[in-house]
């Protein structure tokens, strides 16, 4: 014989469904939490009022017509091979992680034959997003590209 479902039951599967969607929005939550890898800018209205700058930097960069591109090389050090640019020039190159946990690098390169630069470090296995700056006297050129 069956029993009656009562009042009590209905609050029973009530407590229990929102305490799945409550659980499942914790754990989603954490998740979120702990991929967050700090604040992008630290103060957005200063950085808007920057952006116009940087915008005129990209802009006289392009001017001086380098090119770069970066990949792992076969011993795992950073390779940059670059077109165009003088050989008085110096490279350096700051690393961080796409996604999860910060992990940040910065790396100084060394020609290692004409347009041929290597890092004298090995990069960690992984993705990497790479910024090489190209100085050569008080002109400056960055790149940005992913490294894995």
């Amino acid at each position: 014989m069956r029993r009656e479902f009562t009042g009590r039951d209905m609050a029973m599967v009530m407590v229990a469904g929102f305490g799945i969607v409550v659980a499942v929005n914790f754990y989603m939550a954490s998740l979120a939490i702990g991929g967050f890898g700090g604040v992008v800018v630290e103060n957005s209205y200063v950085a808007s009022q920057k952006f116009n700058g940087w915008l005129d930097e990209a802009r006289e960069g392009r001017k001086l017509g380098y090119a770069a591109q970066m990949a792992r090389a076969a011993d795992g050090r950073l390779m940059v091979t670059t077109q165009g640019v003088p050989a008085a020039a110096r490279l350096s190159a700051d690393l961080r992680r796409p996604l999860g946990r910060p992990q940040d690098m910065s790396l100084q390169l060394e020609q290692a034959g004409a347009g041929s630069y290597l890092s004298a470090e090995t990069l960690p296995a992984g993705r990497w997003i790479a910024r090489v700056t190209i100085a050569v006297g008080d002109q400056r050129w960055m790149d940005e590209a992913e490294v894995q």
